[in-house]
């Protein structure tokens, strides 16, 4: 929150943003397209980079400092009950809408891209996953619905990961 206590840290907080570990995202940037993506831009990665490359000076400015962040609180995800479990590859019987997914279970380390082929043989990227930690669990919120045809194959996840797909609002 303060340059005294960013500065200190400025290395580590370099190797964690150039490492995507911060903010805790979870997922690789720009495979899939997200309304609620927290990740930082690359120019937001280059201006940390810059500064901590640039001997972390202070500014000498202090009416030039941004406000300090208010944050809105965020009531908990509900899963809705008609979510559909995918478990390893899974083909769907019938046309499907989704607005997004939730990691239900995925273990440390594992790593999973999972993508949809459609029928016509076109892949859709859905989520890839990395170094993903379930005390950051989150929905991926799409930033449009994908409608996904009957005889589309979900695949990617391996052995003992499952994610849920957010059915479209009827």
């Amino acid at each position: 929150m303060t340059y005294q206590d960013a500065q200190p840290r400025a290395v580590a907080i370099k190797e964690a943003v150039l490492s995507r570990k911060m903010p805790p995202w979870g997922a690789v940037k720009g495979f899939g397209d997200f309304t609620d993506d927290q990740g930082l831009t690359q120019e937001e990665v280059e201006l940390i980079t810059d500064w901590v490359e640039g001997d972390t000076i202070r500014g000498n400015n202090p009416n030039a400092l941004p406000k300090e962040p208010k944050f809105p609180k965020i009531s908990a995800f509900k899963v809705p009950k008609n979510a559909v479990l995918v478990k390893g590859d899974l083909t769907l019987q019938h046309a499907l809408t989704i607005e997004g997914l939730l990691p239900e279970k995925v273990p440390p380390g594992v790593s999973a891209q999972m993508v949809a082929v459609l029928p016509n043989g076109d892949v859709e990227p859905l989520v890839w996953l990395y170094e993903y930690k379930d005390a950051y669990r989150h929905p991926f919120h799409f930033r449009r619905p994908l409608t996904l045809p009957g005889g589309t194959q979900i695949r990617g996840l391996p052995p003992n990961t499952s994610i849920l797909l957010i059915p479209g609002k009827k």
